[in-house]
């Protein structure tokens, strides 16, 4: 009688919630995010990005597009600094989950997608261009492929086309995007808009994800420079 083979059980989804949480509280990022203030371990990855590119400069004007829980905009705010005791230029956050004041922060609660929320945010800048527009949005994800590509490029897209409105001539745009579909394509229209276009991959973005930040400067039509398509 052939020895009979016990059945290998799938990983429970107690034990993957164990196991994420040990590698979380393990994460030195998450660890160094705790000791400083920050409230997700996020803030390393604008922080490597800032050290690189020089995004952040006092005076400026920027724009912190799914900024929830806030630790991009607390690294905005600690970037700027201060000036004669108040916020060495201008921040407006936005995200469809509220957060937490900071101070010298404007902050917007709602859908990016949605027309009036769009229109609040650039009444907010009250006719002036930004410097910086920052992109961390992603969008809840399904677990269909097809369909959760479509969503973030969707945003992608939206933010784009914030950013070319509302950016000044050598204004930057940094933005999240994850390789896959219709990621080439999105590179290929940053380049048809902006002078330069990098791509950064900050060592607080875990190797295994998709994650990647595209950081354009520049925008050409603030520039007087006109696309035409061939």
């Amino acid at each position: 009688m052939p020895d009979k083979k016990k059945a290998v059980k799938p990983l429970s989804k107690h034990r993957s919630n164990r196991a994420w949480i040990e590698r979380h509280i393990n994460d030195p990022y998450v660890q160094a995010a705790t000791k400083h203030g920050y409230r997700s371990r996020a803030a390393y990855k604008l922080l490597e990005i800032d050290e690189k590119d020089r995004l952040l400069r006092p005076g400026a004007t920027v724009i912190d597009l799914g900024a929830a829980p806030g630790s991009w905009t607390q690294v905005v705010v600690e970037r700027l600094g201060q000036r004669g005791g108040a916020l060495a230029g201008r921040v407006v956050a936005l995200d469809l989950l509220p957060m937490d004041p900071i101070p010298g922060v404007q902050f917007i609660q709602g859908d990016f997608r949605d027309d009036s929320v769009m229109e609040a945010l650039a009444a907010s800048l009250e006719g002036q261009k930004a410097d910086l527009i920052l992109s961390d949005m992603a969008p809840n994800l399904s677990g269909i492929g097809a369909a959760d590509a479509a969503r973030s490029a969707h945003l992608w897209e939206l933010a784009l086309e914030f950013a070319l409105e509302h950016l000044k001539a050598d204004g930057r745009f940094l933005t999240k995007a994850f390789q896959g579909s219709g990621y080439s394509q999105f590179v290929q229209e940053l380049k048809r808009h902006f002078a330069r276009v990098l791509v950064r991959k900050p060592a607080a973005s875990r190797q295994e994800s998709a994650e990647t930040y595209l950081l354009a400067f520049s925008p050409k039509a603030a520039a007087g420079i006109v696309h035409r398509e061939t």
